[in-house]
């Protein structure tokens, strides 16, 4: 398989996940880009983040708007803590003491803590 037809399901697993609970970046094109493609984890990184760069979710939150299941102003107040956010998880992973293990260790702690949470607290 082609690594553009890699990418590209990549892309539309994490476009359908993404549609359906609001993950993708960080959830499915990394971690596949890792462990299925051998990428580096700040490779990765950088790679998911560029990709979302386009209004990639315009056409899901029309839907959702449509059904009433959108706050434009809570959306608004979230994107500016990404682009502040972005901005500095991005400065602190270039950091050179910030190696790609160190990357794959946070983000797997990060990983198991939010599933251990979905599965034991109601």
């Amino acid at each position: 398989m082609t690594i553009i037809i890699q990418l590209l399901l990549i892309g539309l697993v994490a476009g359908v996940a993404g549609g359906m609970f609001g993950i993708g970046g960080g959830a499915i094109m990394v971690p596949t880009m890792v462990l299925l493609m051998g990428m580096d984890q700040k490779f990765a990184t950088g790679t998911s983040i560029a990709a979302q760069i386009l209004p990639i979710g315009i056409l899901a939150a029309i839907v959702y708007h449509r059904n009433g299941n959108l706050n434009i102003k809570y959306a608004v107040f979230i994107a500016v803590g990404l682009i502040i956010g972005n901005f500095f998880g991005a400065l602190f992973a270039s950091q050179p003491y910030i190696t790609s293990e160190t990357m794959k260790k946070l983000y797997g702690i990060f990983l198991l803590a939010i599933g251990l949470r979905y599965l034991l607290v109601r």
